[in-house]
């Protein structure tokens, strides 16, 4: 059934959960079958990466530790009418006491017995290891245990009472045998179709094990040769209209069927792939598509108006409603599979609510196509229906598999649910397809792998995984290759099947390696990024690394006007190329914020990416981040709060060490920063800083204030190309130090008083630092004091009170004249 399910898409990876237990039921028994750790290894080795590898129990705990007891006493307890106290044996020469509060419990029973140090794992509940315990005044050394307790049943009636035959002292997991399963997570990448189902898995494991073992061995295939129908008496007719867009349609009527919950082996097969059982003919299509890769959909039949089923694209604009009881707006190159009046489902995608199978369904029409994957990946991306079927289809299925499987489905319906095949399998297949004949030169495949392989090992591979040898010469070998393997039409192809096969860990590693040595160009950009980067870690900073695709509903109208759109997104979540750093930082901060870490720094080298008159536009940004604190707590100091001033001097260390000295910070505006100020150098824009505002925190969920700053790298490395740093032996004479306090309007920034006092071109003055700003009534309202210092030193004197003075006289009037300052006394 074509239902909703997340696909991971924001990684190279298709993730696939594959189980042990139904992954065995097409691997061959006895010694030849590996144990689930050599499977991992085999996996792993042919390029089906094993991600993550886990144990599963049926009864959690497997009941370890847990043994048979015999009740030898059983009396009141002294303090509380309802509890028992028991003296057990387990038949290890020591009798334990234990109290006992179940209603049931009596002299001569055999029960199950939790000895101290045993861990218990309830029904509802979270894990218990049974501990020595003092219960109204007396000890307690174990329990006896309920079905509830030791996840057994839901039953907690009283304590659980064995045979008497049942020996003393047995473990309990030899009683109830716990079944165990290993649930393999395996990473495939986007090219592996073949390998998204266990039957897939299954054929590479077989090929792997033959040419290992050197003897074929071949999957255990669940295939019927001798289908036919019980009768005819739901024929169905089918116009295949868009024959681009499918090219491929299968189905069969199945009468008299009745819904009902599955029996234990499927749910049990599902539920060990994460995939919850619904009902016994949505099972078994879920079954199948976990079993061989092809999805299947299952109509009501008796919905089907006209008994006509038509495979056409939509009309433009086309309302239907989904499963999930959405109306949704079709485009013109939808694929719908509909009835002579209106649409049934998205095909290959999601179903309709109206020709679903229910609980009163007792006719079905089962379907298995095959649908064009751009058709499919087109209709998923823009209605945001990412489904199990949708992830396989647009990859290419298996065109050749569509009726075999077909087959297989409607065998275990019967079964299942009862009823009869009432028609011949109806096949729409007008144009069959050729399989892609791919030639393998000999010394091609020596060169691309390393390796020589002889003729007949080369042979047996190709057979192993299906790949049929049409013709062999001297040189060169010709093969058709499987429709399973939609990926593979070139030479490199065959050689990559080859050598995972073999495994790469079988390429001879040479003696000797003849490489030319690489030139490193522009490398004092590298040197530069490096630089900075050990001072921002040194300062506490973490590098972080963002996703260059990102969501457009992060940003703001006028910042997508020159967005570069995503032509084939993997989703609808990642669909442009960042146009801004920004959000990809937010992003990391809500994670950790989520996780209880508040005070971070971060920075980040990376690109953003703009499309301007036609031009595509790359340019490289550092970004800093501050939220929290910038300083931790300690026993003697307090923290220190990140703020819009702690990140302009961590700016401005950065630009004295690229060796720009000259700069300015002048009010601006931008999108979603407030408070903004932009950075400039010798009249270029190289970055801004300000605080996040409001509304585009409450879009990442952010609660507290987060401080950025955006320098633009490729600007900054122009100006420092040109700019060198010097070096300077300590001065001999001392420095003069004056301060002054300034009466100014309010308007009038610390920049403006830095730039004038530095425009007045005295060589002696080093520096002009902030250390005070006043407001007061006594001021006026539009006015503020301002108090600054100056380093005034000559590396040749010792400077003279006269001197000073004369300075100090020169920058006074520079003030009083171009900002009207008022001098405080």
């Amino acid at each position: 059934m074509y239902t909703q399910k997340t696909i991971f898409a924001g990684n190279i990876y298709q993730y696939m959960t594959i189980s042990y237990n139904w992954l065995s039921d097409y691997l061959p028994t006895g010694s030849e079958n590996p144990d689930p750790q050599i499977l991992s290894q085999i996996m792993t080795a042919i390029g089906l990466e094993v991600e993550t590898m886990d144990t599963k129990q049926e009864i959690t705990g497997g009941l370890q530790g847990l043994l048979v007891g015999e009740v030898i006493t059983c009396e009141k307890h002294p303090e509380a009418d309802k509890l028992k106290l028991t003296t057990v044996s387990t038949n290890n020469g020591k009798l334990l006491n234990i109290v006992c509060g179940a209603p049931n419990v009596a002299a001569g029973q055999k029960v199950i017995v939790a000895p101290i140090g045993t861990m218990i794992y309830p029904i509802n509940g979270v894990p218990v290891t049974i501990k020595k315990a003092k219960i109204r005044g007396i000890e307690s050394e174990g329990m006896l245990c309920a079905a509830d307790e030791i996840g057994l049943s839901a039953d907690h009636a009283g304590i659980i009472v064995l045979p008497g035959e049942t020996a003393t002292g047995t473990p309990v997991s030899q009683l109830f045998k716990s079944k165990e399963d290993t649930i393999y997570e395996i990473g495939l990448t986007p090219n592996r179709i073949d390998a998204m189902s266990h039957i897939g898995v299954a054929k590479d494991v077989c090929a792997y094990l033959s040419h290992h073992n050197k003897k074929e061995i071949l999957p255990v295939l669940p295939y019927i040769n001798n289908f036919k129908a019980d009768d005819q008496t739901m024929e169905m007719e089918v116009v295949v209209q868009n024959e681009t867009a499918c090219k491929r349609y299968s189905g069969i009527s199945i009468s008299g069927i009745s819904i009902a919950q599955s029996p234990g082996w499927l749910k049990e097969k599902l539920q060990s792939v994460g995939v919850k059982s619904i009902n016994n003919i949505v099972d078994i299509t879920n079954f199948i598509l976990h079993e061989t890769g092809q999805p299947l959909h299952a109509f009501d039949a008796d919905k089907i108006e006209g008994k006509k089923i038509i495979v056409r694209t939509a009309a433009d604009g086309e309302l239907f409603t989904t499963l999930d009881d959405k109306e949704r707006k079709l485009l013109k190159d939808d694929l719908l599979i509909a009835d002579i009046s209106s649409g049934m489902c998205i095909a290959g995608v999601y179903g309709g609510i109206q020709s679903g199978v229910t609980n009163d369904t007792k006719n079905i029409f089962l379907e298995s196509a095959w649908f064009d994957p751009i058709f499919i990946r087109k209709t998923s991306l823009k209605h945001g229906l990412r489904t199990d079927a949708a992830a396989r289809f647009e990859k290419g299925t298996d065109i050749s598999n569509t009726v075999t499987v077909l087959k297989r489905a409607a065998l275990l319906i019967r079964e299942i649910a009862g009823g009869k095949i009432s028609s011949d399998i109806i096949d729409i297949y007008p144009s069959p397809l050729q399989k892609t004949r791919v030639g393998l030169k000999n010394n091609y495949l020596k060169k691309l792998s390393g390796k020589n392989y002889h003729s007949d090992t080369t042979r047996n591979i190709l057979k192993s995984l299906g790949f049929e040898i049409v013709k062999e010469g001297v040189d060169e070998t010709w093969v058709d290759v499987p429709f399973s393997k939609p990926d593979i039409s070139l030479p490199a192809d065959i050689v990559e099947e080859i050598m995972r096969i073999d495994g790469l860990d079988n390429i001879d590693i040479p003696d000797a390696i003849t490489i030319s040595p690489s030139v490193e160009k522009d490398i004092e950009k590298f040197q530069r990024k490096e630089k900075l980067s050990n001072y921002l870690v040194g300062l506490g900073f973490f590098e972080i690394f963002t996703n260059s695709i990102t969501n457009s509903s992060f940003f703001e109208k006028e910042e997508l006007h020159t967005a570069v759109k995503m032509i084939n997104n993997l989703s609808s979540e990642l669909n442009i190329m960042r146009p801004e750093m920004l959000q990809g930082g937010l992003q990391v901060i809500t994670h950790n914020n989520n996780r209880k870490n508040y005070d971070l720094l971060f920075f980040e080298f990376g690109k953003t990416y703009n499309l301007i008159h036609g031009d595509y536009n790359e340019p490289t940004h550092l970004t800093l981040y501050a939220t929290g604190n910038s300083s931790t707590q300690d026993w003697k100091t307090k923290p220190l709060k990140s703020d819009f001033y702690y990140l302009k001097g961590v700016i401005e260390n950065l630009l004295s060490i690229t060796g720009i000295r000259e700069y300015s910070f002048e009010t601006n505006t931008r999108i979603a920063i407030s408070n903004c100020t932009e950075i400039k150098s010798e009249n270029r824009s190289i970055g801004y800083i300000g605080e996040v505002n409001d509304q585009t925190l409450k879009k990442f969920d952010i609660k507290y204030p987060v401080f950025y700053a955006d320098l633009f790298w490729d600007e900054i490395l122009l100006i420092a190309k040109e700019k060198k740093i010097r070096y300077f032996e300590i001065p001999k004479f001392p420095a003069v130090i004056r301060d002054l306090s300034l009466v100014v309007d309010k308007k009038i920034t610390y920049e403006m008083i830095k730039r004038t006092g530095m425009s007045a071109n005295i060589p002696q003055l080093r520096s002009i630092e902030l250390f005070d700003i006043f407001e007061s009534d006594k001021l006026g309202n539009e006015k503020k004091a301002i108090a600054v210092s100056f380093i005034f030193l000559d590396i040749g004197k010792t400077l003279t009170d006269i001197e000073v003075d004369g300075f100090m006289q020169k920058i006074i009037v520079g003030y009083q004249t171009n900002l009207n300052a008022q001098i405080r006394k």
